[in-house]
Protein backbone atom coordinates (compact mmCIF):
# COMPACT_ATOMS: atom_id res chain seq x y z
CA UNK A 1 0.00 0.00 0.00
CA UNK A 2 1.41 3.37 -1.21
CA UNK A 3 0.54 6.98 0.49
CA UNK A 4 0.35 9.65 -2.02
CA UNK A 5 2.16 12.61 -0.34
CA UNK A 6 -0.11 15.96 -1.11
CA UNK A 7 2.19 18.98 -2.67
CA UNK A 8 1.65 22.65 -3.78
CA UNK A 9 1.61 22.98 -7.51
CA UNK A 10 5.13 23.59 -8.67
CA UNK A 11 5.84 27.28 -10.47
CA UNK A 12 5.27 25.47 -13.67
CA UNK A 13 1.85 23.55 -12.94
CA UNK A 14 -1.16 25.78 -13.83
CA UNK A 15 -4.18 25.79 -11.61
CA UNK A 16 -7.47 25.08 -13.26
CA UNK A 17 -9.64 28.49 -13.16
CA UNK A 18 -13.04 26.72 -14.05
CA UNK A 19 -15.71 28.80 -15.15
CA UNK A 20 -18.75 29.68 -12.27
CA UNK A 21 -22.15 29.01 -13.45
CA UNK A 22 -24.51 31.98 -14.10
CA UNK A 23 -27.33 30.10 -11.68
CA UNK A 24 -24.47 29.98 -8.88
CA UNK A 25 -22.93 33.68 -9.37
CA UNK A 26 -26.50 34.62 -8.80
CA UNK A 27 -27.17 32.39 -5.75
CA UNK A 28 -24.07 33.73 -3.85
CA UNK A 29 -24.56 37.75 -5.02
CA UNK A 30 -28.03 37.05 -3.75
CA UNK A 31 -26.62 35.38 -0.25
CA UNK A 32 -23.69 38.67 0.18
CA UNK A 33 -26.49 40.94 -0.17
CA UNK A 34 -28.39 39.67 2.26
CA UNK A 35 -25.18 39.55 4.59
CA UNK A 36 -25.08 43.20 4.05
CA UNK A 37 -28.36 43.85 4.56
CA UNK A 38 -28.35 42.16 7.91
CA UNK A 39 -24.86 43.69 9.02
CA UNK A 40 -25.71 46.96 8.40
CA UNK A 41 -29.34 46.89 10.58
CA UNK A 42 -26.69 45.06 13.22
CA UNK A 43 -24.70 48.16 13.31
CA UNK A 44 -27.35 50.53 13.29
CA UNK A 45 -28.74 48.94 17.24
CA UNK A 46 -25.08 51.14 17.68
CA UNK A 47 -26.46 54.15 16.91
CA UNK A 48 -26.96 56.73 19.79
CA UNK A 49 -30.84 56.54 20.02
CA UNK A 50 -31.70 53.49 18.07
CA UNK A 51 -32.91 50.97 20.99
CA UNK A 52 -33.86 53.94 22.97
CA UNK A 53 -36.76 54.21 20.16
CA UNK A 54 -37.24 50.58 19.73
CA UNK A 55 -38.23 50.42 23.40
CA UNK A 56 -40.74 52.84 22.73
CA UNK A 57 -42.39 51.03 19.50
CA UNK A 58 -40.18 52.92 16.75
CA UNK A 59 -38.43 52.14 14.10
CA UNK A 60 -37.16 54.83 11.81
CA UNK A 61 -40.21 56.93 11.50
CA UNK A 62 -42.32 53.75 11.59
CA UNK A 63 -44.29 52.22 14.27
CA UNK A 64 -43.39 49.14 14.93
CA UNK A 65 -46.77 46.76 14.64
CA UNK A 66 -47.30 43.59 12.82
CA UNK A 67 -47.95 45.21 10.10
CA UNK A 68 -44.87 46.66 9.95
CA UNK A 69 -43.15 43.49 10.96
CA UNK A 70 -44.53 41.40 8.36
CA UNK A 71 -43.75 43.83 5.71
CA UNK A 72 -40.43 43.78 6.93
CA UNK A 73 -40.35 40.08 6.58
CA UNK A 74 -41.47 40.31 3.36
CA UNK A 75 -39.16 42.27 2.02
CA UNK A 76 -35.86 40.18 3.29
CA UNK A 77 -37.58 37.00 2.62
CA UNK A 78 -37.46 38.15 -1.35
CA UNK A 79 -33.71 38.01 -1.23
CA UNK A 80 -33.67 34.85 0.78
CA UNK A 81 -35.74 32.81 -1.97
CA UNK A 82 -33.66 33.98 -4.70
CA UNK A 83 -30.65 32.81 -3.21
CA UNK A 84 -32.55 29.19 -3.61
CA UNK A 85 -34.86 29.92 -6.42
CA UNK A 86 -31.69 31.33 -8.68
CA UNK A 87 -30.23 27.83 -8.43
CA UNK A 88 -33.72 25.85 -8.89
CA UNK A 89 -36.09 27.94 -11.16
CA UNK A 90 -35.90 27.50 -14.90
CA UNK A 91 -33.28 29.62 -17.09
CA UNK A 92 -35.67 31.72 -18.37
CA UNK A 93 -37.71 32.67 -15.73
CA UNK A 94 -34.50 32.54 -13.19
CA UNK A 95 -33.15 35.25 -15.76
CA UNK A 96 -36.15 37.34 -15.78
CA UNK A 97 -36.97 37.06 -11.96
CA UNK A 98 -33.56 37.91 -11.07
CA UNK A 99 -33.45 40.91 -13.70
CA UNK A 100 -36.83 42.36 -11.97
CA UNK A 101 -36.25 42.03 -8.48
CA UNK A 102 -32.41 43.04 -8.23
CA UNK A 103 -33.57 46.27 -10.04
CA UNK A 104 -36.20 47.04 -7.18
CA UNK A 105 -34.05 45.98 -4.40
CA UNK A 106 -31.59 49.03 -6.02
CA UNK A 107 -34.34 51.16 -5.34
CA UNK A 108 -34.87 49.36 -1.79
CA UNK A 109 -30.86 50.24 -1.11
CA UNK A 110 -31.58 53.73 -1.96
CA UNK A 111 -34.70 54.21 -0.19
CA UNK A 112 -32.82 53.05 3.08
CA UNK A 113 -30.29 55.98 3.06
CA UNK A 114 -32.37 58.70 2.72
CA UNK A 115 -31.61 60.61 5.27
CA UNK A 116 -28.88 59.47 6.93
CA UNK A 117 -25.97 60.38 8.10
CA UNK A 118 -23.58 57.96 9.49
CA UNK A 119 -21.20 56.64 6.84
CA UNK A 120 -21.37 52.93 7.56
CA UNK A 121 -24.71 52.43 6.04
CA UNK A 122 -23.77 54.44 2.75
CA UNK A 123 -21.09 52.11 2.13
CA UNK A 124 -23.29 49.09 2.87
CA UNK A 125 -25.57 50.53 0.46
CA UNK A 126 -23.01 51.51 -1.80
CA UNK A 127 -22.28 47.89 -1.90
CA UNK A 128 -25.43 46.06 -1.63
CA UNK A 129 -25.84 48.40 -5.16
CA UNK A 130 -22.77 47.09 -6.54
CA UNK A 131 -23.73 43.42 -5.77
CA UNK A 132 -27.50 43.99 -6.89
CA UNK A 133 -26.03 45.73 -10.21
CA UNK A 134 -24.03 42.23 -10.58
CA UNK A 135 -27.02 40.27 -10.66
CA UNK A 136 -28.78 42.63 -13.23
CA UNK A 137 -25.35 42.20 -15.26
CA UNK A 138 -24.95 38.33 -14.80
CA UNK A 139 -28.64 38.12 -15.35
CA UNK A 140 -28.82 39.99 -19.17
CA UNK A 141 -25.83 38.44 -20.37
CA UNK A 142 -26.98 35.38 -19.64
CA UNK A 143 -24.78 32.37 -21.61
CA UNK A 144 -27.01 31.49 -24.40
CA UNK A 145 -26.67 29.00 -27.37
CA UNK A 146 -28.64 28.68 -31.42
CA UNK A 147 -30.49 25.80 -31.54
Amino acid sequence: MTTKTLKPPSSTQHLIDAPVPVRLRLSALWVAVMFLYVYVDLFSFYKPGTIDDILIGRVWEFDISQGWAVGALGLMTVPILMSFLSLTMPAGLTRRINLVVASLYVLVSVFNVVGETWSFIWVGAAVEIALLLMIVRYAWTWPTRAD
